[in-house]
């Protein structure tokens, strides 16, 4: 796949699990579960195309894969946290980044010297 989509794999990924997440039946379970098997391949595919990536000197944005991956991992907890409860109380979630691209620093100026 070419690294510019996995974005939108991702995204597909992340409305198909919300859609499951208003329903509490054994159909959720295994529609969880499901979603568990896709989250662990696109977490393969990121890595996969994060190890192809290579950043351009000079160039402006890149994708920020290590953050992606970390939101990723959060996701596939909540849900494990979900399917094996560790207490009777739901967690309080914390937020996913959002922000995957990368500016570069500037490069520093040499000092005028007048």
């Amino acid at each position: 796949m070419h690294p510019a989509r996995s974005p939108w794999v991702v995204t597909f990924f992340l409305l198909a699990v919300s859609g499951v997440a208003g329903a509490d039946t054994p159909v959720q379970r295994q529609d969880l579960v499901a979603a568990q098997r896709q989250l662990e391949a696109v977490e393969r595919l990121v890595e996969r195309t994060s190890a192809s990536a290579t950043v351009v000197p000079g160039e402006r944005y890149h994708f920020d894969y290590p953050r992606l991956l970390a939101d990723l991992a959060r996701v596939r907890v909540g849900i494990e946290h979900f399917l094996s409860p560790a207490r009777a109380q739901p967690r309080e979630s914390t937020e996913l980044s959002d922000h995957y691209r990368i500016e570069p620093k500037p490069a520093p100026r040499p000092e005028d010297k007048s």
